[in-house]
């Protein structure tokens, strides 16, 4: 729904070789949850904890979309699956078919894209087009693909399609079918709107692969128009055509341009042009109709307009300087105070912000909501209140496994408003107290009305706040202490946000007009004010401490800036108040084009009582566990590859099966794998079983000795993996314990213990990790950690007496420190291994010296130094070919010391050194970047230089 889900950390399956081979730890609910499932004819919905009532409306709402939903892509989908995710404060939903299902995380977000729609009602609209869309690759080359690979053809079938084809035409389908799709609302598509305004028209390459530089609107906003344009110049059903002709054989260049060319005479760039010149004049002629624009001061920052960076939030701390959300493409969400006549200041840097588009600051204090990662379940995500006080620093948690989506600081500091969504779709207004976080009273809402955004009156005694519900929006006050509610405007279509108390007034965002501009209603006779008129809108309005300025947020093509203006009341335009939103380019022409354009409305309104009730049954996730959907041809369940294979995977990521090719990139020889990882429990446990083959040398009498052999291995263990992140860092721990049987076969290399049998006896072991990872978030323009550590212990022997003799341990450490230059890194890098060199070698558990070849040492100490930097963010194009957006490059050396079981007399010295060139591209338009290189190095064993391709690094 155009919010990513949580970012995660980096794996930690690629540190050591047992791990490896490991399936990747997918995110579980916890397992005590007893699922439940609502059947209908062509959906199964699957939810737990008490849900029971949204379940029931999600099922009759997707019923009810079955048809009209996807009429215009001319498909009727397969019966799917659908999972509520109620454990999480994550606000989103997906399709996939890797396996086929869908999920909708049940917390609705607070920002203005939520529009005017029940949260589950415009998922259901949004999330079922993705899934006619993936159902229309089940015809020509789908057709055939399907037999032979599942359901993963659909995802090979549609390679060709850019993102902003399935991410566009599902906004368009919510904007046609519904009161408030993302069609409709101006913050959707200002970024877009500014840069035509500003005459910045980026060719067709750099608005579809995206910029490290500038602000290139994503694929939901492309999408949006340019799929738009098509249904209301060439008819709704156009993209079906398209569709149509593109899955006859999508498999050669361009195929999806000469799909649209076939359909309607344009090639995708000429497509591109007529969509910008077209909304280009709708929004000038807009801009020229609005009333002269308010004039503003913008407050002092330290960013220049080289790259794109947002300023957001306001809210004062003194009559002069301001406290804002400063992010963007150079730099981390973090916390600044701007000021009038002072360079910008930062203060903190928060973790992983559940940003509910606003801040509160009151009684010297800040507070905001955070993501709080259970350690072990991915799926139970809590969202916390952090309060920063501004003078000390010191920072408080509150409300520790909470549900916390906005907070809101009463002008003492001593109490705090927050919104919650419960696990049961319940939302409800809370007061807290600002020190311990105690739950003073929860606000009557018997009508589950929808909180956004509250704020307390300087009074102190009242809150203000935006309610939702199934008639609209409306600005209300609410007095905690009688339990009473006033209705300060109708309840209309009208997207409001942002309610901001002052005097007798409360000023707020609307988008009536057709730009968001700030507006104010009289508490006391109920007339509304036009604040601003800014050209690309006014949003997030706060007033100083004196009531002598008013501060917002201004949008601009170089950025988003924090302006002021003074605070005139006088000044204000008087205006009707609004019935309904003006809306954009589109959206009702999209609607009046709809075979079910205004029977989805009706349908959305009803009410739960006249809703269809269905049978509800248990779901047993044991009895699900097994679920093939790939084969053949498959995606490496870690994501970066592909592989032949088969996969399994049931919908609540509690069992993986995969069987398949794999490849040792370090001795660089093939195997095949079988694997199930069972993650319902607190441990993880794996069984893996692989045919393959190893290649491995070590120094004997003088000389390097090499030999090649083949293994049969069987892999079965436990893993404890916990995500410990808590703050700007992200931190994980994976404690690992793996018994190893290993038969192996032409195992020829000469020194061994004398009491050996012979090299054909099995090896049976038991191998021990402990991986710990610690590193800074980071900014998209940085190409490195630039702060943290990493720490990887192995222990690997063979403990049972009998069949082949190992024994090696192993620990490796990193440290990553910034580097001379914004987003330059350094990582210095030191380990040590031992392991028995008159017994069976094991894999390396430590990182040899680039450049060379693996050799067994009894004793190996290795050390590196890398110094990544980027070198250079670009915009190069080759015709259609090729994209390239960034250079970047990594100097490193390397150097290890390895002795034989003589000591000294077997000691063998390496000092490489040597860069790696990387550049970071699209090809062929297609919507994932890869990076590749190459790597050049001095191999000191060998006395020349190496030159190395570096794989391939999809960046999914």
């Amino acid at each position: 729904m155009g919010r990513l889900l949580l970012g995660g950390l980096l794996g930690l399956s690629g540190l050591s070789q047992i791990q490896a081979q490991s399936l990747p730890v997918l995110s579980q609910n916890p397992p005590s949850l007893r699922w439940q499932e609502v059947r209908t004819p062509h959906f199964r919905v699957l939810y737990a904890g008490g849900i029971d009532t949204a379940a029931q409306r999600t099922a009759a709402r997707l019923e009810q979309l079955h048809g009209p939903d996807v009429a215009t892509l001319g498909v009727s989908p397969r019966p799917i699956s659908v999972v509520l995710q109620n454990q999480t404060t994550v606000s989103n939903g997906f399709v996939t078919f890797l396996p086929r299902h869908a999920e909708f995380f049940t917390t609705p977000q607070q920002g203005l894209d939520l529009g005017t729609l029940d949260w589950l009602d415009g998922l259901a609209v949004h999330e079922y087009r993705h899934v006619g869309q993936f159902e229309k690759a089940r015809q020509g080359i789908g057709r055939v693909l399907g037999p032979l690979l599942g359901d993963g053809a659909l995802g090979v079938a549609a390679v060709g399609v850019p993102q902003w084809f399935f991410e566009g035409d599902a906004v368009g389908t919510e904007t046609a079918l519904t009161r408030s799709g993302r069609g409709r609302i101006p913050s959707f598509d200002v970024g877009l709107r500014a840069n035509l305004l500003a005459g910045r028209r980026y060719s067709y390459q750099k608005a579809v692969n995206g910029s490290l530089r500038d602000n290139v609107p994503n694929w939901y906003v492309l999408g949006y128009f340019m799929t738009s344009y098509l249904k209301t110049h060439y008819g709704p059903a156009v993209w079906s055509s398209v569709l149509d002709r593109y899955y006859r054989f999508p498999f050669y260049p361009f195929s999806f341009s000469d799909g649209i060319r076939h359909s309607t005479g344009l090639r995708v760039e000429q497509l591109y042009d007529r969509t910008m010149a077209e909304i280009d004049s709708t929004w000038r002629a807009q801009q020229a109709a609005q009333p002269v624009r308010t004039p503003v001061r913008a407050l002092v920052a330290n960013s220049s307009e080289k790259v794109f960076t947002r300023y957001q939030y306001p809210q004062y701390v003194t009559d002069s300087t301001v406290l804002a959300l400063k992010s963007g493409l150079d730099d981390v969400p973090q916390l600044v105070v701007l000021s009038r006549h002072a360079a910008e200041r930062r203060v903190f840097v928060p973790g992983q912000l559940n940003i509910p588009e606003m801040l509160s600051v009151n009684g010297g204090k800040v507070v905001w909501p955070e993501f709080q990662q259970d350690a072990r379940w991915g799926q139970r995500i809590a969202s916390e209140l952090k309060v920063l006080n501004l003078a000390t620093g010191q920072l408080t948690r509150l409300g520790k496994g909470a549900r916390y989506t906005a907070a809101a600081l009463s002008p003492d500091g001593r109490r705090l408003v927050a919104t919650r969504t419960d696990a049961g779709y319940h939302h409800a207004l809370v007061v807290l107290d600002a020190q311990t976080g105690a739950e003073i009273q929860t606000l009557p809402n018997p009508t589950n009305d929808f909180y956004q955004q509250p704020r307390w009156h300087p009074d102190g005694r009242h809150v203000v706040a935006v309610t939702l519900s199934a008639a609209g929006k409306t600005i209300v006050v609410l007095d905690p202490a009688t339990g009473t509610t006033k209705a300060l405007l109708p309840v209309a279509n009208v997207n409001l946000a942002n309610p901001q108390p002052w005097r007798d007034f409360v000023l707020y965002n609307s988008s009536q007009s057709g730009i968001d501009n700030l507006y104010a209603v009289s508490a006391r006779t109920g007339q509304t004010y036009r604040v601003t008129s800014r050209p690309l809108g006014a949003y997030h309005a706060a007033v100083s401490p004196d009531g002598r300025s008013l501060a917002f947020h201004d949008y601009q093509a170089t950025g988003v800036r924090v302006v002021e203006m003074p605070l005139d009341s006088t000044a204000w335009v008087p205006v009707p108040t609004a019935k309904a939103d003006k809306v954009g380019p589109y959206a009702e022409a999209l609607t009046a084009q709809e075979p079910a354009g205004q029977l989805v409305p009706r349908l959305l309104s009803q009410p739960n009582s006249e809703a269809p009730h269905y049978g509800v049954q248990r779901y047993s996730p044991l009895r699900h566990a097994f679920n093939l959907f790939s084969y053949g041809v498959v995606q490496s369940p870690t994501g970066n590859a592909v592989s032949l294979g088969v996969r399994s995977q049931d919908l609540l990521n509690t069992t993986q099966v995969f069987a398949g090719v794999g490849y040792d990139q370090v001795e660089r020889t093939a195997s095949v794998v079988g694997a199930v990882s069972y993650q319902a429990l607190y441990p993880v446990v794996d069984v893996d079983v692989t045919y393959g083959g190893r290649d491995a040398a070590v120094l004997y009498r003088g000389s390097t000795v090499r030999d090649q052999w083949r293994y049969t291995r069987l892999t079965a263990g436990l893993r404890l993996p916990l995500n410990l992140t808590h703050s700007k860092f992200f931190q994980a721990l994976s404690v690992g314990t793996y018994f190893l049987h290993e038969q192996v076969y032409d195992y020829d290399l000469p020194t061994r213990k004398y009491y050996e049998t012979g090299p054909n006896q099995p090896l049976n072991a038991i191998q021990t990790t402990v991986s710990y990872v610690n590193q800074l978030k980071r900014s998209a323009r940085d190409v490195a950690p630039r702060r943290g550590g990493t720490f990887l212990g192995t222990w690997r022997t063979t403990p049972f007496g009998t069949g082949l003799q190992a024994r090696q341990w192993a620990a490796q450490g990193s440290v990553f420190l910034p580097g001379l230059a914004k987003h330059h890194a350094l990582r210095l890098r030191a380990g040590y291994q031992w392991q028995d060199q008159a017994q069976y070698q094991f894999v390396p558990a430590v990182s040899f010296p680039r450049g060379e070849g693996y050799t067994s040492f009894n004793h190996l100490r290795v050390a590196s130094a890398d110094y990544s930097l980027p070198l250079a963010f670009t915009h190069w194009e080759l015709g259609r070919l090729l994209y390239v957006q960034r250079l970047r490059a990594t100097f490193f050396g390397d150097v290890a010391r390895g002795n034989d079981i003589r000591g000294t007399i077997g000691q063998q010295n390496y000092r490489n050194v040597g860069v790696d060139a990387l550049v970071l591209f699209n090809v062929l338009r297609l919507r994932t970047p890869i990076e590749a290189g190459v790597r050049v190095v001095y191999s000191s064993t060998l006395r020349q230089m190496v030159v190395e391709p570096l794989a391939f690094d999809i960046r999914l």
